[in-house]
């Protein structure tokens, strides 16, 4: 989601990943599962305010411990002198350009600290802070003299009790956790203690931080009732911070509320700046202070809207929509990047378009949005230099992601690739074909997907068909590369994923045409996509399977209760009852939102779109994975399913994926398990065997 009894043995073999293989340049082989453990991925490039110098996040696959592990790099903007800095992320420049924080695991005291390391020969590096909760949301003073940051303050729970002294050397069982909150759990975290978030400013030299806002309520933005980050800013003369939250009424109890607040860092006075009820958030103030710019709409009874870019005046008057009529998210639900041109005059950002990001600009003077770059690519900004170059990421469908330059001239933007990370796993391997596709489904809508096909291609053999399914369900599959697609096509399959109503980056209205109609319209898209590919008539109709996680769970359980054409089914980390998920789930608000009426007052249409209830026309071989830590989609939604499968005499089977909360491929060993566990059923019944 946005977010979004196992058998004692499995009847059929699994296929060894094997050890990552050496290939020499020229050879000609195909990708594989175990090339996973040789696949980089980079990410949140900061270019120094000069221009002149790029930091980035490079992660790598840790095989002996079984994670992903991450450090800091470094390279000029011109593409030269690439290489490790130091073990850490989130960098950040200070603004002369000298040094960067960064967030590090330290030994005193254990656990995630904030770092400042000197950008000269020296590199002198001095641990910030000593926090026993991690750190978030760093941000550099404009004087360079301190850095701000979101931490968590404990609230001591009111509800004590005498308990007699237990006597010498007892091993009295502990206390039992109060729950006395809607969200008192979290998934990738657990059990969550009372608290808030809260902002706080520590010298840059090191020192105690000073807690800067306070209260019974939470700075950030509740995406399913759950704060995980906080956008703020400072104003250029560092004496104010803007930050997202909200502090009136209960937030505990809502879904999509916050507003945009100025807090006086001297007296720690709050004023709210956003007068309208909404979910406003992202503030970004201006390089002059004169405006603050920010996302977010007026509130709407529905699960998910589009958001607009606005501006206002710093003390929140003047307040306008620059980016009205243009019907894109401008930060994709809070994760896109938002960052002002030098001179004031506008905004950049990477909104998700039909499956694309590029680079769009937004004048402060409300004449629109234009786009700065095009192309059938993901091109992700990360961050600006004060001479207006900027830094990125980009990936496609046929390569993975790298660093990149946009420069922008008076013929537009050029796009400059500086780091090339996956070359040396990718040299010599031949690597799938992929198609994107228009194809029309019900109601004269048209949806886009993507085919794609195994590297040896032959337009006159017969192929199985993997059908994937994205979660959300406001999420999107885009131009981006995909190991999995690429795996599955290795191993002789076509892979089809689309972008069914409900995904974003198609406006608003076709976002939201499965308002209170989940699953609905979504599965004819979905079904539609299937016919389409099958009237190109390389696809053999009685090799078809789906799989999904998350609302692809939601989906492709549905679609076995709908459907007998399906050979074999792997529903990942579904959602299969709504009535039980509400109870069950780390983000209940987000079931309820869903449906018109809670289900006490009318419990017909929770029935209705729940998967369950139409497992008695369920025919499909159906392989269940979740994680056994999963808060999101609980495991009980799995086994609610698997158990009625069983009773029913249906070839079924259960995996819980140990170490994983929401979904199975966090952990690199589960990633290829999920691949090889997919491929083997698939291939029990009807697939074609792994490469």
């Amino acid at each position: 989601m946005r977010w979004l009894m196992a058998s004692s043995a499995l009847a059929f073999a699994v296929v060894s990943a094997g050890p990552a293989q050496t290939q020499a340049r020229g050879t000609d082989s195909l990708l594989s599962v175990g090339d996973y453990l040789e696949y980089e991925q980079v990410g949140d490039p900061q270019i120094s305010p000069d221009g002149k110098t790029i930091v980035y996040a490079r992660s790598w696959v840790d095989k002996v411990n079984d994670r992903w592990d991450s450090a800091i790099w470094v390279i000029n903007a011109d593409g030269s002198r690439n290489h490790f800095l130091v073990k850490g992320g989130s960098p950040l420049w200070s603004p002369d350009g000298t040094r960067i924080a960064y967030v590090a695991m330290a030994e005193e005291p254990k656990g995630p600290q904030i770092f400042v390391r000197w950008m000269d020969a020296e590199g002198a590096t001095s641990q910030v802070t000593r926090l026993t909760e991690a750190p978030r949301s760093i941000r550099w003073s404009p004087d360079g003299k301190s850095l701000g940051f979101a931490g968590f303050v404990a609230k001591p729970s009111e509800w004590q009790i005498k308990l007699p002294a237990p006597p010498p050397d007892a091993k009295w069982t502990p206390a039992p956790r109060l729950a006395d909150r809607l969200h008192y759990r979290l998934d990738r975290a657990g059990f969550t203690e009372p608290g808030a978030l809260h902002l706080f400013v520590v010298p840059a030299d090191g020192g105690t931080p000073r807690q800067i806002t306070s209260g019974d309520w939470s700075a950030g933005v509740a995406y399913d009732g759950i704060r995980f980050s906080v956008n703020w800013d400072w104003t250029p003369d560092g004496k104010t911070v803007l930050l997202e939250g909200l502090a009136e009424g209960n937030a505990d109890l809502t879904l999509q509320d916050a507003n945009i607040y100025a807090v006086d860092l001297a007296s720690g006075a709050m004023r709210r700046l956003t007068p309208e009820r909404g979910l406003w958030s992202k503030p970004v103030v201006s390089p002059d202070g004169k405006l603050v710019a920010f996302v977010g709409h007026p509130y709407f009874a529905e699960t998910m809207h589009t958001s607009d870019l606005y501006v206002m005046n710093a003390d929140g008057s003047g307040i306008r929509n620059i980016s009205k009529g243009f019907d894109r998210d401008p930060a994709m639900f809070g994760g896109g990047t938002l960052v002002w041109a030098p001179d004031g005059s506008g905004l950049y950002f990477s909104p998700d378009d039909r499956g694309s990001h590029n680079i769009a600009f937004a004048a402060v003077s409300g004449t629109g949005v234009r786009y700065v770059t095009t192309g059938a690519h993901l091109l992700d900004l990360g961050s600006i230099a004060r001479t207006g170059v900027m830094a990125g990421v980009r990936s496609s469908v046929r390569a993975p992601g790298d660093v990149v330059r946009i420069s922008l001239g008076p013929k537009g933007a050029e796009v400059t690739q500086l780091t090339n990370v996956n070359d040396d796993l990718l040299a010599g391997k031949k690597l799938a074909s992929v198609e994107e596709i228009w194809y029309p489904s019900t109601g004269g809508t048209r949806v886009q997907g993507w085919i794609v096909r195994p590297p040896d291609f032959d337009p006159g053999k017969k192929y199985p068909m993997l059908l994937e399914i994205h979660g959300g369900p406001q999420g999107s599959y885009n131009f981006g590369f995909e190991m999995m697609w690429q795996a599955f096509a290795a191993s002789g399959y076509v892979v089809l994923y689309t972008n069914p109503r409900g995904s974003t980056g198609y406006g608003n209205a076709f976002m939201t045409a499965i308002e209170k109609n989940y699953p609905g319209p979504d599965y004819e898209d979905l079904m539609a996509g299937v016919d389409t590919v099958l009237g190109r008539g390389y696809v053999d109709p009685n090799r078809l399977y789906v799989s999904g996680c998350s609302g692809g769970g939601v989906l492709s359980s549905w679609i076995i209760g709908h459907t007998t054409r399906f050979a074999g089914a792997a529903v990942r980390c579904p959602i299969t009852n709504w009535i039980s998920e509400a109870g069950q789930a780390d983000v209940p608000l987000f079931a309820h939102s869903f449906f018109a009426k809670p289900f006490w007052e009318d419990p017909s249409k929770w029935f209705e779109k729940s998967s369950l209830m139409y497992v008695g026309k369920v025919t499909t071989p159906t392989l269940l994975m979740t994680g056994v830590l999963d808060m999101r989609t609980p495991i009980p939604q799995a086994e609610e399913f698997y158990a009625a499968l069983k009773l029913r005499g249906i070839p079924t089977a259960l995996l819980r994926f140990e170490g994983e909360w929401h979904g199975t491929e966090s952990i690199p060993s589960n990633w290829m398990r999920t691949m090889l566990y997919m491929m083997s059923w698939f291939d029990k019944y009807g697939g074609k065997p792994g490469a």
